[in-house]
Formats: structure tokens, C-alpha cells, sequence
């Protein structure tokens, strides 16, 4: 049986052909989940000079999906059932918010995962999230 994992650069292609309108990037794979960030600029911040929510939300929900996708293979279908976003603490408005997913389960047809973000160059984190995606079943 071969190994439904797409690399690095098969998922950045259906990143940028299936979502050409997210500017989460793709930093890195590995065994335990993906590492993705999100840069920051004037759209993003909200009243106050801190990045919006919905940017955090997003980047949360991008890694978990990604993070499946480079577990299972690319299943389009794959989708958020549930989201739940502790904010932490005050972002940095000068930097990119990276986010550190690690899937806690990946059964047939849910997937669970948590996804720690900070501003980019700092340990403390700004928010966690858990999510829970619905997977397809195959053909």
C-alpha cells in the first residue's frame, strides 16, 4: 500500500490552487502535526493595535486542516465540526502569528487537534485552540 502523505509542496500547490484567498503559509511537516503561520499587517489588526480574532480563528482552522490532510492524504471534503478558541494573551502587531498544530486523534471519520499560536520570535502563546474535523469515508 503506498503512503497517502502528500509532501510539503503537493500540499502548498492545493493550498494555493483550492484557497487562493488564505495567506496562511505552510512553514513546515512533521511527525507530530505542521507549523503555520499567518503575516500581519494593517487588515489584520482590530481597533487597539492587536490582531483581529477571526485572523487567529483562521489560522487555527487552517493548521488542523492541513494537519489531517498531511496525514490522511489531500480529502477536500474534510471538514471543521467544531472550533473552540482560548485568546491568551495580547499578539504582537509587528510579526507573524505562527501556529503549532498537534492532532490528539485521528480516527476514520473525526479528527481532533489543538493548536497553540504566539507572535512569531516569542515562547508565551497568544491563543489555543481545539478543533475537531469530519473526514470523509473513502471510496
Amino acid at each position: 500500500m503506498t503512503d497517502p502523505r502528500p509532501t510539503q509542496a503537493e500540499l502548498d500547490a492545493f493550498l494555493k490552487a483550492e484557497f487562493p484567498q488564505t495567506r496562511c503559509t505552510l512553514e513546515a511537516i512533521d511527525d507530530d502535526g505542521v507549523v503555520m503561520a499567518h503575516p500581519i499587517g494593517e487588515t489584520e489588526l482590530r481597533p487597539g493595535g492587536t490582531v483581529s480574532g477571526p485572523v487567529m480563528m483562521t489560522l487555527a482552522d487552517v493548521a488542523l486542516y492541513v494537519a489531517i490532510l498531511a496525514r490522511v492524504g489531500i480529502v477536500p471534503l474534510a471538514v471543521t465540526t467544531s472550533l473552540t478558541v482560548n485568546f491568551l494573551r495580547k499578539p504582537r502587531a509587528d510579526r507573524r502569528v505562527v501556529a503549532r498544530c498537534r492532532l490528539m486523534k485521528l480516527g476514520k471519520s473525526l479528527a481532533v487537534g489543538e493548536v497553540w499560536i504566539s507572535s512569531e520570535g516569542e515562547e508565551e502563546p497568544v491563543a489555543h485552540a481545539v478543533g475537531t474535523y469530519a473526514i470523509p469515508p473513502q471510496r
